[in-house]
């Protein structure tokens, strides 16, 4: 039963309702309740539940072989998968560090980049720099360089030294004199304001989602802002990671989200949607010339873990992008994005409390505001993100609510990731309910 759980819970206060089931867009309870999966838990089912091919995959491959480590073996989906997400990379990424998610991925990429730098003797350069308002995992490396202030409070006094600059937030931070390319690159040069703050050769890395996930919703970039930001870290011997851990692999409507700002990183980050939910996945796409220095220098990453590249793991991430080709998965993403930006629109687009709505693909925020025209935010004690999200599931969908969008502690948003195969009266459905929990909320 479940007040008996013997399970440490999100909350220890209630227990959760049990899912049993999954099928497309929807989840069923054990008391058999259905629920739209709108926000793919966390943006992770990008294929909806039970996708038949990646059930198939998984199946398959268990019944093969199960387990190799990577200090003894390759695997032929390890392989495979690596070399399928490195046809179509961006730019001079030409090999794969795979794991078994967002976080394990970001503490590789941290530790990389340091390896790299000591490869090629510069061993001082051992600071990394990140965004306000930008999360990159909850271990503690990852915490260290994330800037979602509210999930790094309790931990802070055991994190490691990391910058933060400011965030690429136009609707709370462009002034109302400057334009969208103005406010980018004044945002792009508080990195080099921070790069300059220290000695010469000691900033390794700086990290950035290409859109801003759960911390802030579905922010994008302001055009012209990471091209500016890859001048910034060329010119200063720093690597570029981005963190597409939440945004990539289809979820903005192309491959990967860097694609719409024209650059190419050093280290990319994906994960979520790598697996789809179907096994724990995450992956560093990493540049020629970091592996070729490893390579050349001590010849090995000095770095692992029990699980890297699990063969069942790989076999299901194989299987998702052969789906998202196969089936044209990035072009409808698109194609539905743009629906579900106008149907949000029309919902929600003189509503008197949403004050912005943002995204890209099948990727959008609603942000909350007491006033529209003030931007002005609502009480932070009203926990209006968590009332939406409870009105939301008494109504059976399922969306991905956060609280402290401005700076760790006002505001809030709420955020939808539905599957990329969902259907247009799914997506009729999804904003309805929305519009439903919204005004519960604002009523309670």
């Amino acid at each position: 039963m479940l007040h008996e759980s013997r399970l440490i819970h999100r909350s220890l206060r209630e227990a959760p309702p049990v899912a049993v089931a999954g099928d497309g867009l929807w989840i069923t309870d054990s008391m058999g309740r259905r629920y739209a999966d709108a926000c793919g838990g966390a943006a992770v089912s990008c294929l909806g539940h039970a996708h038949p091919a990646i059930v198939a995959a998984v199946r398959d491959q268990v019944g093969r072989l199960e387990y190799a480590h990577t200090g003894f073996f390759s695997s032929e989906p390890a392989e495979r998968l690596a070399e399928m997400l490195l046809t179509d990379a961006p730019a001079g990424l030409s090999h794969a560090y795979i794991v078994s998610g967002g976080s394990e991925a970001i503490e590789a990429a941290l530790k990389l980049a340091r390896q790299f730098f000591v490869e090629i003797g510069e061993p001082g350069r051992a600071r990394f720099v990140a965004r306000r308002q930008s999360y990159h995992g909850n271990t503690l490396g990852a915490l260290s360089v994330g800037g979602n202030m509210a999930r790094r409070a309790l931990y802070d006094p055991i994190l490691i030294p990391a910058g933060h600059v400011e965030p690429c937030f136009a609707y709370r931070f462009r002034r109302p004199d400057e334009t969208e390319e103005e406010y980018g690159q004044r945002a792009a040069d508080s990195l080099e304001a921070e790069i300059a703050r220290h000695p010469p050769g000691t900033v390794a890395a700086f990290l950035a989602e290409t859109v801003v996930g759960a911390t802030a919703g579905s922010v994008p970039p302001v055009p012209g802002y990471f091209r500016r930001i890859r001048e910034i870290c060329d010119r200063h011997g720093v690597l570029l990671i981005l963190d597409e851990v939440m945004c990539g692999m289809g979820r903005c409507g192309s491959l990967h989200a860097c694609e719409a700002e024209g650059i190419a990183p050093d280290i990319l980050v994906v994960a979520k949607g790598l697996g789809a939910g179907f096994q724990p996945l995450g992956a560093l796409l990493v540049h020629e010339r970091i592996v070729h220095a490893l390579r050349d220098g001590s010849g090995a990453f000095q770095h692992g873990h029990t699980y890297a590249a699990h063969p069942v793991a790989c076999a299901a991430g194989l299987a998702v992008q052969q789906v998202l080709r196969s089936e044209g998965m990035i072009a409808r993403v698109g194609e539905l994005g743009r629906g579900l930006e106008a149907r949000l629109v029309e919902r929600f687009g003189n509503h008197a409390h949403v004050g912005d709505i943002r995204g890209r693909g099948l990727f959008w925020s609603l942000e909350l505001v007491a006033d529209r025209a003030a931007k002005t935010p609502f009480d932070p004690a009203r926990k209006l993100h968590a009332r939406v999200r409870g009105e939301a599931m008494a109504r059976g969908l399922l969306v991905y609510p956060m609280g402290g969008t401005i700076d760790g502690r006002n505001g809030d948003h709420v955020t939808l990731a539905p599957p990329f195969t969902v259907t247009e009266a799914e997506l009729d459905l999804i904003v309805a309910r929305l519009g439903e929990a919204v005004d519960a909320a604002l009523a309670a």
